[in-house]
């Protein structure tokens, strides 16, 4: 029996020595800097500098204002981190990043009864403080191989059971403020075993609890779900299948929100760690990590961090990360972070962060930075910064700065090299001209034009002053500059107005092209004038017109054009800058 024993334990330390070995862990990495009176935070940083590594923690825990006295030549990055937090602080890590833990706690795991029968094992037994004896009440205990896991009550006590044959168990508990412990069971022995250093638990993937912080999140999760997040922030496992009813009510049970999955079936609901295949939710689905591949949810997906590939939900999806990724909605896309892909919203498209793709909604879409790409929405589009691409939307657009095309009955921005095309287009930096001109058909007419040199537009009122033959004209336009110098530039014109007769029994409608010189007396006031070609479409019979209205638009100098006329004209007038 002893030598049994005695091969077991030598081959798992024989395993322990691999994977420490393969694993060159940044705690072990040498750093040599000094620091006189300066700030904890500022001290993490240059350690995180001299070691090509970032630091994670909580600042709420950590004083970054606390000043730091250290002169460190050729030392681990773990006795560097044990100096300055006088061994408070717990560390766990993965390639890129060392997670700091407030721990300055320890306890240890105290078995009560060991059972061992024909595919079972059954563990009892306490969690207590080391230095006050005290019993620990809500901390998990924890099997990682097996995925099983229980929370002490409040006395501490916890019970797990194991099917099947397993040569050894390993427990490991683990709660806030306390540095975690494991224990290893060997299955040929019953009695109180020795403390084991577990190889992995400097390892880990960093996931934070963006996702129970949400108000979706704490009412979909149980308190003791909740816990279990906080308890055990860093350890993942990787499974091919999980089905569950609820939350909880998991074929990993309280461990599956720590298990990523490659196939994931939610009857109603589930909350899982991640997924990287397939995952279906009859109601909804709940990922504390990553989604990559597939996800489809009758009502709403939440998402912790990232996505990459499809995600389909009948009202909502939500990430707290970024997308690389196709979003389908019968209501919402929101994603805080960055979006690279597309987004079809029965509503509503938000994006916190750059968009770079595209994005279909039936209200709105709403970018907070940049937009590379196509906003596509029935009521209106907003990119809070550079817009490059197109805005197109019924009612209303805007862009910080436009570099793009805009089409809408109302486009906006605050600057604009780009195209803009609507019934107002306001550009904060751009055009806000007034035009007084007259003309061949009415002697005084008004247009303010705003938008840019590429594309600008008029809103025009015109009236003919005279006793006997009073026109009345309102009508929209639009406009490009050709910019020649600082002087000079002409401007070529299109535009439609309705002639106002002295009733509305006809449309008049005057339509305008027109070429336009442009000399810039001096800042703030030009002059122009030009040719026009009109073309005038009426059935009004002669005579038709009011009162003292003129009875005649067409001059006697002009040519029929189908059923109705055309002829050359003039303008002249004044532009206020």
């Amino acid at each position: 029996m002893k030598i049994k024993i005695a091969l077991v334990l030598l081959c798992l330390a024989t395993w322990v020595r691999a994977q420490t070995s393969v694993y060159q862990n940044n705690l072990s990495k040498r750093v040599t800097f000094s620091a006189r009176q300066e700030r904890v935070g500022d001290v993490l940083q240059k350690i995180s500098n001299a070691g090509n590594f970032y630091f994670a923690y909580n600042g709420s825990l950590i004083n970054q204002d606390s000043l730091v006295n250290l002169n460190a030549k050729g030392q681990p990055v773990r006795e560097v981190l044990d100096a300055m937090f006088d061994g408070k602080v717990d560390y766990k890590e993965n390639d890129s990043y060392i997670i700091l833990r407030y721990a300055v706690n320890h306890f240890t795991i105290e078995p009560e009864n060991i059972t061992t029968a024909e595919n079972l094992y059954m563990i009892s037994g306490y969690v207590i403080d080391t230095k006050t004896g005290k019993k620990v009440k809500q901390a998990s205990v924890y099997e990682k191989k097996l995925l099983q896991s229980a929370i002490t009550d409040n006395d501490g006590f916890f019970t797990l059971k194991f099917k099947g044959e397993h040569q050894s168990i390993i427990l490991t508990a683990s709660k806030e403020t306390y540095r975690d412990t494991a224990l290893v069971f060997l299955s040929s022995i019953n009695v109180k075993p020795e403390g084991y250093n577990d190889p992995d638990k400097e390892k880990g993937t960093f996931f934070g609890n963006a996702l129970e912080e949400l108000g979706i999140g704490r009412f979909f999760l149980s308190s003791k779900q909740r816990l279990q997040n906080l308890n055990i922030p860093s350890f993942f496992a990787n499974t091919p299948f999980q089905a569950s009813l609820t939350p909880g009510l998991s074929s990993h049970g309280m461990m599956s929100s720590q298990v990523v999955n490659k196939f994931s079936l939610n009857v109603l609901g589930g909350y899982t760690a991640g997924v990287d295949g397939v995952e279906i939710g009859g109601i909804f689905n709940l990922n504390k990590g990553d989604m990559k591949m597939v996800q489809v949810a009758g009502v709403f997906n939440v998402v912790g961090r990232n996505v990459t590939g499809v995600q389909v939900a009948g009202l909502h999806n939500g990430v707290q990360g970024s997308i690389k990724a196709v979003q389908v909605s019968g209501l919402l896309n929101q994603v805080k972070k960055n979006a690279e892909g597309v987004q079809v919203a029965g509503l509503v498209n938000i994006v916190s962060q750059n968009l770079r793709g595209v994005q279909v909604s039936g209200l709105s879409n709403i970018t907070s930075r940049e937009v590379n790409g196509i906003q596509v929405a029935g009521l209106g589009n907003i990119g809070s910064r550079t817009v490059r691409g197109m805005q197109l939307s019924s009612l209303f657009n805007y862009a910080k700065n436009n570099k793009g095309f805009q089409l809408a009955l109302v486009n906006a921005s605050d600057t604009s090299s780009g195209t803009s095309l609507g019934l107002i287009n306001l550009v904060k930096t751009g055009y806000h001209k007034l035009s007084f001109s007259t003309n061949e058909t009415i002697n005084a007419n008004v247009a303010y034009k705003s938008g840019n040199a590429n594309l600008y537009t008029l809103l025009i009122g015109g009236y003919n002053f005279s006793d006997t033959a009073k026109v009345i004209s309102f009508g929209l336009g639009m406009g490009h500059d050709f910019i020649l110098g600082k002087t000079f530039s002409f401007a070529t014109e299109l535009s439609a107005q309705h002639l106002y007769l002295g009733n509305w029994d006809y449309a008049n409608m005057l339509y305008k092209s027109q070429l336009n010189l442009q000399f810039r007396l001096f800042k703030g006031l030009s002059i122009f004038g030009g040719p026009s070609y009109n073309y005038y479409v009426s059935k009004a019979p002669l005579g038709s017109s009011g009162k003292n209205y003129r009875q005649q638009i067409v001059p006697s100098r002009h040519q029929d054009v189908g059923r109705y006329k055309g002829w050359v004209g003039w303008s002249v007038g004044i532009t206020l800058m």
